[in-house]
């Protein structure tokens, strides 16, 4: 600049904003969410009237520990679902729930006595139940502030907790529903038993991890062959047919007579208790003999073992036989198998007290195959679900039945030579029960071979110790018996129910949650509601004394007795259930007191949460009139858990499902794929992520990623996710820089504005109708990159770009300059509530820097309407095109630049060949020069010569790069050849008028 030049710097409008930069989320954060709190955001968009309701309701956390990183996704999740249908015009309410009691619960405060040396069993119940209620309360009050701190919207003021005392009375009038509908029933089936924890089951209390196992091939006994009945048709039936059928039968009989049917199990604990073996009807079997051995062997030589062909030479080498030690001696057919008679390998035994010594029964069953194991399968129906449903159904469970597991995983005491023994010890270690009924089969000479297997087993989620199979007598919701209550829309079973609810009235995010569902209930057994635990809402029910499980009158009904029990669980909670006189008090003088049985169970925690229906949706003001949620939103395996009870409870109830959309998210994983492990330190914990980066980034995460599917999570995908947001930031900053003193006098009717503030205007409305779209299909991961893509592409890259020059250095009231602010501000608005749902504080911090105020808050905005006839696809098509040719440009200016031809683009003024015709025109409308950032451009038909510059994917445009002639003007930097010859020195005509 020359020393009688002035400085023009002053005269350009440049951005004004104290926007800073750094964001400083995590010591920001707090302000925004005291000044939400001091505002009351929530309440005052329950204000907002005339609005379609739409509620989401929470699968309640369990409030017994810090929140992890699923936790923080899930919620995340549940909070963009919330906030983005309340900016779409919504009533959006969302109440968050605890569920508080339970196993989980209880197992801490056991854990607790036994650190102090105390028994759970010294301690009066009421006494240990408010100690669980008590952990409970601390937990909730820290998991609320957790939740909070990740800019969770919603009722924290007025949570739900599944200990409440109307939710208890809820769930035991649920629960008397079932006893009144007839669904409810006590049986004695095997369900999954902890021994540690002394208590049933559910399937959704179970995981699964490998276990090394002992596996053992024992020989049970054919003691007798009944000779089938000889069936010969037509000419074949003679005497001389009938004798040779008859002789061949004897001699099978002579060769099956003290031969041994071979079963294989990998537990060993359950052969005390066998009371049949079954084979398949379609499995081939043959009779094999031993005719050699080695030493280290307990198969004997003439030894003749019957097995399934296909697994014979495997169970032999389990034997120590190769294939020169036996033969094969005949086929063995399904009749034949009907005809033999077996006895246990104790049967006999001194000292057994004939315990073993009737026989077992022996018949055909369908779930037999010959992929593992022998062809034959040991069944102890009290410790297998496949073995009591296939007695079950022949109606022979008396017979088979045995109750010799007793609650701690011992045998019961006058059991012969087990007595006592335990399949588990305390600590949930492998017991002395296998070994000794492993010793016993070798003593007894019913041990052909044993090994070790590593398998894919239950255990309990709380104690992390295996599980067994079990039968004990427990109460049952029958999923099959017919309801007759009125509400048989959907089917008069709760399966029925279940199953057309999925099919017809549920929708699912992602589809395939429909199909686990729908096989899940498909295929379940009755639910099993009880558990022999302390902490939780009993079964109120109470059994006649004397009766049988199956009479008529074993359960009283009687609604005055319930209306009781549901009055005093109002006023007192669960606990009265529990205090002296209890019995007396509830049955009054419906029913004497000495003829019924008070029942203790707790229920399952599943009947819990399934039942917030009942207590959120159906009694709360902030509820929904039918008690129906628009969305349960969960994790992959609440499709056993919560889903899946919350379903079957509704329908038993309610005759159908809870809920109209069902949306699941995958399990979190470390950067590698690992599932995360504190053993590992492979664990990212929400709270150390929001110390270093602000909840916004982990919020941030949630929305790039597809929650559908399991996510990764680590420092390094921390750190892009940082870097995507200070793209967005920065984009944010522009637009706050530039709409400074922005005045509705300055607003410009879109008919007015030039082709590109309409072409952004278009990119507007096409965005609109994606953001709502994706957020109405709960699709995070596209709406964030839609909106990514449009603000740091089109509009940072492009738009910005362009017309940072009109902005700084028009005239203020040019209507270039106020055409772009106008847009400035349309997007503005957009921008900040369409990413609203996901940057909570960031777009806080965006909009109190235009709009401040103690009552200011973007969460009090909805998404602008956007006027349809913004949209223009021909100008979209022609934009398209210039676009393409703006990009071969700037390609070759940067080639320049590189090359340190130039330092900046507006030292260029190329020349640009362009081939088509339709797109010459189009850029000869419109201010090419302007749009690549040149001081001068030419435009040409004339073909481009060898050396211009070209791209692969833009055929038909090439450029050559020339440099601008003229002087640099000292207000724009433009390189023009007018500067210097206007009344203002060293300026253009443009800079010139507008100094004017």
């Amino acid at each position: 600049m020359c020393a009688d030049t002035p400085d023009y710097k002053d005269t350009l409008n440049l951005p004004q904003t104290d926007f800073p930069m750094r964001a400083g989320l995590p010591a920001r954060e707090p302000g925004w969410l005291e000044h939400w709190e001091k505002i009351g955001v929530y309440d005052r968009l329950r204000e907002k009237s005339d609005r379609p309701s739409f509620v989401l309701h929470d699968g309640p956390p369990y409030a017994n520990g810090h929140l992890h990183i699923g936790h923080a996704l899930n919620k995340t999740i549940k909070d963009m679902i919330v906030r983005s249908h309340q900016m779409m015009g919504f009533d959006a309410r969302y109440v968050p729930g605890w569920d508080c009691h339970g196993l989980p619960i209880e197992w801490k405060i056991e854990e607790e006595y036994r650190a102090k040396g105390k028994d759970k069993d010294d301690v009066p119940v009421i006494d240990f139940r408010q100690e669980c209620r008590r952990f409970a309360e601390g937990w909730v009050d820290i998991q609320r502030e957790e939740f909070k701190r990740l800019g969770i919207t919603g009722n924290w003021a007025d949570p739900y907790l599944t200990m409440d005392f109307h939710a208890e009375r809820v769930i035991a009038e649920e629960f008397m529903k079932f006893l009144m509908n007839g669904t409810l029933y006590q049986g004695s089936k095997p369900v999954m038993w902890s021994p540690v924890e002394q208590t049933a089951l559910a399937e959704a209390e179970v995981e699964y991890h490998d276990k090394d196992s002992f596996t053992v091939w024992v020989k049970f006994r054919v003691t007798d062959f009944a000779l089938p009945d000889i069936v010969l048709a037509g000419e074949e039936d003679t005497p001389e047919a009938r004798e040779a059928v008859i002789k061949a039968e004897a001699d099978a009989a002579r060769d099956f007579m003290g031969a041994h049917v071979v079963i294989w199990t990998t537990t060993p604990w359950t052969i005390p208790s066998n009371k049949a073996v079954v084979f398949g009807k379609d499995i081939s079997y043959g009779l094999y003999e031993v005719t050699g051995r080695p030493e280290e062997c307990w198969a004997q030589v003439g030894d003749r073992f019957i097995l399934a062909d296909k697994l014979a030479a495997d169970v032999m080498a389990k034997a120590r036989l190769d294939g020169t030690m036996y033969r094969r001696v005949r086929d063995v057919t399904p009749a034949q198998l009907e005809g033999m008679t077996l006895h246990h390998p104790f049967a006999g035994a001194a000292g057994a007290n004939a315990e073993w010594d009737d026989a077992r029964d022996f018949r055909a069953a369908a779930f037999v195959t010959d992929e593992e194991g022998t062809g034959f399968v040991h069944c102890a129906p009290s410790h297998g679900m496949e073995e009591y449903e296939l007695y079950r159904d022949l109606g022979m469970l008396e017979q088979v039945i045995t109750y010799n597991v007793m609650d701690d995983g011992s045998f019961r005491a006058d059991l012969p030579f087990f007595g006592g023994t335990k399949i588990l010890s305390d600590k949930g270690k492998e017991g002395n029960a296998n070994a000794a009924v492993i010793d016993k089969l070798i003593e007894t000479g019913g041990l052909l071979a044993r090994g070790r297997i590593k398998h894919s087993y239950p255990h309990s989620w709380r104690s992390k110790a295996p599980v067994i199979y079990r039968n004990t007598p427990q109460w049952f919701a029958a999923i099959d018996r017919p309801i007759d209550d009125g509400q048989g829309e959907y089917g008069s079973t709760i399966r029925e129910r279940a199953l057309t609810s999925i099919d017809t009235l549920v929708k699912f995010t992602p589809q395939s949650g429909r199909n686990r569902l729908h096989s899940m209930i498909e295929a379940r057994p009755d639910w099993v509601l009880s558990r022999q635990r302390a902490w939780g809402v009993p079964l109120t029910c109470f059994t006649r004394k004397g009766a049988l499980p199956t009479d008529p009158d074993y359960l009283l009904r009687n609604e005055a007795v319930n209306a009781r029990i549901a009055q005093a669980f109002e006023a007192e909670g669960a606990d009265c259930w529990y205090a002296e006189g209890a019995k007396e008090r509830f049955l009054a003088n419906d029913a004497n007191p000495e003829d019924y049985t008070q029942v203790f169970d707790v229920l399952d925690v599943w009947f819990d949460s399934g039942s917030t229906h009942a207590f959120v949706l159906r009694d709360r003001p902030d509820g929904t009139e039918d008690g129906i949620a628009d969305v349960y939103m969960e994790g992959t395996d609440q499709h056993r858990g919560w889903f899946h009870s919350s379903l079957l409870q509704a329908c038993g109830t309610l005759g159908r499902a809870p809920y109209r959309n069902v949306v699941t998210h995958g399990f979190t994983l470390d950067e590698k794929g690992n599932k995360m492990s504190k053993s590992l330190g492979n664990t990212i914990v929400p709270e150390k992520v929001v110390k270093e980066y602000g909840a916004d980034i982990l919020r941030l995460w949630v929305a790039q990623t597809d929650y559908t599917a399991d996510q990764r999570i680590g420092p390094e995908i921390l750190k892009g996710v940082a870097d995507s947001y200070r793209r967005l930031r920065n984009t944010m900053r522009f637009l706050l820089g530039n709409l400074a003193g922005f005045s509705e006098a300055e607003r410009v009717d879109p008919a007015d504005m030039p082709e590109l503030e309409r072409w952004v205007l278009h990119r507007m409305a096409e965005l609109d109708t994606r953001v709502r779209d994706g957020y109405r299909a709960y699709d995070f991961q596209g709406v964030f990159r839609a909106v990514f893509d449009f603000a740091t592409v089109d509009l940072s890259s492009f738009y910005f770009d362009v017309r940072k020059d009109a902005l700084y250095c028009d005239a203020d009231d040019s209507l270039r300059r106020r055409s772009a602010r106008t847009v400035l501000d349309l997007l503005f608005h957009r921008l900040t509530t369409w990413l609203a749902p996901v940057l909570v504080f960031t777009m806080e911090d965006v909009w109190l820097d235009r709009f401040p105020g103690e009552d200011s808050s973007v969460h009090l905005q909805d998404m602008p309407e956007t006027p349809a006839d913004w949209r223009d696809e021909a100008l979209a098509q022609k934009w398209q095109g210039i676009r393409r040719a703006r990009r071969v440009v700037t390609a070759a200016l940067e080639i320049q630049r590189q090359d340190k031809v130039i330092g900046a683009s507006l030292e260029a003024a190329p020349v640009v060949h362009v081939e088509d015709a339709g797109l010459l025109a189009a850029l000869k409308t419109v201010a090419f020069d302007d749009l690549c950032i040149t001081s001068d451009l030419t435009l040409t038909a004339d073909p481009a010569p060898a050396e211009a510059f070209r791209l692969p994917d833009a055929p038909g445009i090439g450029v050559v790069f020339e440099l601008a002639d003229g002087e640099k003007c000292q207000r724009c930097w433009k390189i023009l050849p007018d500067v210097g010859t206007h009344s203002h020195p060293g300026v253009c005509a443009r800079c010139d008028e507008a100094l004017d």
